[in-house]
């Protein structure tokens, strides 16, 4: 064996949306240090979470054996058992389940993980339905608001284009956005700081003041959480009022706009959606609002960047319309320098924009979907997403509890979780926590005893991505990364190839082992961009070459006869024909701005006052890195509060303060601030849900209070919800 150091080249997959390199030093088969990369430019350099996996990797708390349960559910207790006994008990309950109950009666709570194209959990979803089906949840809890959206108005979920073309700007409108903190595809912040550089002008609209703003921004606006439509409908209102639109593009690019307009101008329903109208419902002065409407329409050309935070509100995908129809009106769309969508990951994770990706070969149809008519009032986004089978992911804690007798599509009796962690991720914990204490059987497959590990039954341990081999592709220019296994694995952790293998091979299904990990991954980019595999490996990643910055629909617009939008029309469609045939009030054809539930007109705010936001946190990605002792000790997780809302409160800067609504209590530390805005807090999300005796949580975790429903297009809500802060007592 080989005991000299040497350097291995992967790439960190924590599904923060940034696909950053890492050349990781090992010595006698152990991880001594990270470095990041050190070559070409743009360099894929990572962030503080990626140089502190090696942590992660040793965690002493890592799960070393497979698990059985030997206390009560959710209290953690478990002992060590052989892997044959915990496959042999997992396939067991499979049979059994479905035998007594139905294919639909096994619930895949799958999530982004680590964002790969092997080792993900459509490698489970695919088990479950070799095996004979299961009950699949939809929504994407990032961003489906914005695709429903895009999908509304463009036809298709690809609407992003590269933001290596930002500098291309004269302006840049971020709208809830902060790659600074979350990264948001490699390398963001780096071609917002070039525009900076340039003299392009940034403004930042968001309810906090963030480190991108702090740092790139010219103005900040602050908003009230939940009325974004409002402001972006009202700029159209400055816009149409001015004749400030490009007349010519709307004419010949999209349908709808003379409608849009009635109701804007209140034609439609009574109130003209005026600056003034949007200041009282927005907190943004009506002149601000005007200010901003005329120089996003005469500054060519200008990107007006939809940040998903906003979209993950209730009506969040009114606010991603309202940004597409301004985006249309400014003639901003298939032009260099100007922006179509929101800020997500729809090229390379949709196959749009040329990201030529192998799957699995062979998928079966899930027999617990065959025969079931579509849901009403849904459009396609994710494959499936459609399907009256399926059970919004915001609201599986009633879908368990309720079952065919409430309404929904089956009666749930087991859960598999995989890449996920739903009780801390999904809104209301608690409410999801009592529903697994329902379930006759759950297992979990996981690296360490997560909020949701603890409710498992069986819990199958899972390497880190430097355990195994993989590819990645995605980043703020277009890349491919070759994950490449650094260690063996440690203890008995498998990858989820082995992990689907072994409980084929007990359904006597022989396909997941029919190729070693290094063929599969082969076989995945057999038909993808990389001119030499054995090369890219080798290297660890390879950066496409494209000639110039890629432009989400430039050549629809370049070539409208040719390049037809994929909508009934053929256009960009600010009214959509599909919301149109769905009749549905709270999905009309048009944007529109709806209030909120739990919004600051609720007269629940007699008593909870405050509007909860749950942030990301730079430190974690989304539930991960939450026991990386390093990164604890960074960045403490704490509740943000304005200077003057903590002081009608008695409450200083490190007091702790109880956060709470009728869902639920956290107990942590307070940080008073200007850099939020009055009658708002800032929990970040991710913490682990970790209730005491009395159902307290003393670890922050902001899924203790947001409500279980998703929007009428399915976005999530996790930003849309009503809270009180009281400081906590000296002991």
């Amino acid at each position: 064996m080989n005991t000299g150091e040497k350097i291995i080249t992967t790439s960190c997959c924590s599904h923060c949306g940034g696909l950053c390199v890492l050349r990781v030093h090992v010595k006698d088969g152990v991880i001594t240090r990270l470095e990041t990369d050190g070559g070409e430019e743009p360099q894929l350099r990572a962030c503080v979470r990626g140089r502190a996996y090696r942590q992660r990797v040793y965690d002493p708390e890592r799960i070393r054996t497979p698990l059985k349960r030997v206390g009560a559910r959710g209290e953690g207790r478990f002992e060590p058992i052989t892997l044959d006994e915990a496959l042999d008990t997992v396939a067991g309950q499979m049979k059994r389940v479905r035998q007594a109950y139905g294919p639909a009666s096994i619930i895949l709570f799958g999530g982004g993980g680590d964002t790969m194209e092997l080792h993900r959990q459509t490698l489970i979803g695919d088990l479950l339905c070799r095996t004979g089906g299961c009950t699949r949840t939809w929504g994407v809890a990032s961003f489906e608001g914005a695709i429903f959206a895009s999908m509304a108005t463009y036809g298709t979920m690809s609407s992003v284009g590269d933001p290596d073309d930002w500098p291309n700007s004269r302006l840049l409108l971020l709208w809830g956005y902060d790659p600074a903190t979350t990264i948001s595809r490699t390398n963001a912040t780096l071609y917002l700081q070039q525009a900076k550089e340039k003299g392009v002008r940034i403004v930042s609209v968001d309810p906090r003041l963030t480190p991108t703003t702090a740092t790139l921004a010219d103005q900040w606006i602050p908003v009230i959480p939940g009325t974004d439509a409002a402001v972006l409908i009202a700029m159209a209102q400055v816009i149409m009022r001015e004749g400030l639109q490009d007349q010519a593009f709307l004419d010949k690019y999209t349908v709808g706009y003379e409608s849009y307009r009635e109701y804007v101008m209140g034609q439609a329903d009574g109130p003209v959606k005026t600056p003034e109208w949007a200041a009282g419902i927005s907190g943004v002065p009506a002149a601000t609002i005007t200010e901003l409407a005329r120089l996003y329409a005469t500054t060519k050309p200008a990107a007006l960047i939809a940040g998903i935070g906003p979209g993950r509100s209730a009506f969040g995908e009114q606010y991603h319309r309202a940004a597409h129809a301004l985006q249309a009106m400014t003639g901003n769309i298939g032009v260099p320098g100007g922006w179509a969508g929101a800020v997500c990951h729809p090229m390379p994770m949709f196959g749009g924009f040329n990201f030529q990706m192998g799957r699995l070969p062979g998928v079966p149809e899930n027999p617990a979907e065959t025969g079931v008519p579509r849901r009403p009032n849904s459009l396609a986004t994710m494959a499936g997403s459609d399907s009256g089978a399926r059970i919004h992911f915001a609201e599986a804690p009633e879908a368990i509890l309720q079952g065919r007798a409430g309404g929904y599509p089956a009666d749930i009796k087991m859960a598999f979780v995989v890449t996920n962690n739903p009780i801390n991720q999904n809104p209301n914990s608690a409410k999801l926590a009592r529903a697994f204490e329902t379930l006759e059987f759950v297992v979990v497959v996981e690296q360490t005893l997560t909020a949701t590990a603890r409710w498992a039954d069986i819990i199958l341990p899972n390497g880190t991505y430097m355990e195994h081999n993989d590819i990645a592709i995605g980043g703020a220019i277009p890349h491919y990364n070759s994950v490449n296994q650094v260690i063996e694995p440690l203890h008995e952790a498998k990858s989820l190839l082995q992990i689907c293998d072994g409980l084929a091979q007990r359904f006597d299904i022989s396909f997941f082992g029919e190729k070693t990990e290094l063929e599969w991954r082969r076989e995945i980019a057999r038909d993808s961009l990389i001119p030499d595999f054995d090369g890219f490996v080798e290297k660890g990643v390879y950066r496409i070459p494209f000639p110039e910055p890629r432009v989400a629909f430039r050549d629809e617009i370049a070539d409208p006869e040719h390049h037809p939008f994929p909508t009934p029309s053929g256009k960009i469609e600010i009214y959509s024909q599909p919301l149109a045939e769905m009749a549905a009030p709270l999905l009309p054809p048009l944007p529109h701005y709806f209030e909120t539930w739990e919004s600051r007109g609720d007269p629940l705010t007699e008593k909870y006052p405050l509007q909860l936001i749950t942030t990301h946190f730079k430190t974690r990605a989304h539930s991960q890195f939450e026991n990386v002792p390093w990164l604890v000790e960074l960045t403490p997780q704490a509740v943000t509060l304005n200077s003057g809302d903590a002081a009608s409160r008695g409450i200083k800067s490190g007091d702790t303060v109880r956060v709470f609504n009728d869902r639920g209590t956290v107990v942590l530390p307070a940080i008073v601030s200007e850099r939020v805005m009055p009658g708002v807090v800032d929990l970040p999300q991710g913490a682990w849900y970790s209730p005491d005796a009395d159902g307290v949580d003393r670890r922050g975790c902001a899924n203790t209070l947001t409500r279980d429903i998703g929007s009428p297009g399915g976005a999530a809500c996790h930003n849309t919800a009503l809270v009180e802060v009281a400081a906590v007592p000296p002991a």
